[in-house]
């Protein structure tokens, strides 16, 4: 069994409840208008800190397994496979995209000025990432060989 499959897996699983907890306190703290306290910024700094261990264990297992390297050796039959483009190119791009969001929008939270900015602009960057998360997670509905189970099979 891959280990680092396995905790990719479960991992996800952390990466959205922090997603999605940083995602209900943006828009309590829109629609309440409250102040952005030391507690958002931490929920927030969960979300990001969950994203960046999901992405270094899917960098290990892109560049250790058989993607990236059948990529660059075909990349045109990689591209006909749906399979193969899903976790070669779609799935590790947008995840990366989603990636981006949450540091851009962490970013761009430390740096707003007022307290209603500062959950508006977690609500927009995070919000995004979760959407494309949610969007490119090889849930079981998937096609066949791109599915994968809600938890892992020990």
């Amino acid at each position: 069994m891959n280990h680092t499959l396995i905790t990719h897996n479960i991992l996800r699983w952390a990466v959205l409840l922090f997603g999605l907890w940083s995602l209900a306190n943006a828009i309590t703290g829109v629609v309440k208008k409250r102040n952005f306290t030391n507690a958002d910024n931490k929920i927030n700094l969960f979300f990001m800190i969950a994203c960046d261990i999901q992405l270094l264990l899917g960098l290990i297992l892109y560049f250790n397994g058989t993607w990236f390297s059948n990529l660059t050796q075909n990349g045109a039959t990689v591209m006909k496979d749906a399979v193969q483009r899903y976790f070669s190119v779609e799935h590790a791009m947008m995840m990366f995209i989603a990636w981006v969001l949450v540091h851009v929008g962490k970013t761009m939270v430390k740096k707003s000025n007022t307290d209603v900015q500062k959950h508006k602009r977690s609500l927009i960057y995070f919000g995004l990432a979760i959407l494309i998360i949610l969007a490119m997670i090889p849930w079981p509905y998937k096609q066949i060989g791109i599915a994968r189970n809600l938890l892992p099979q020990f």
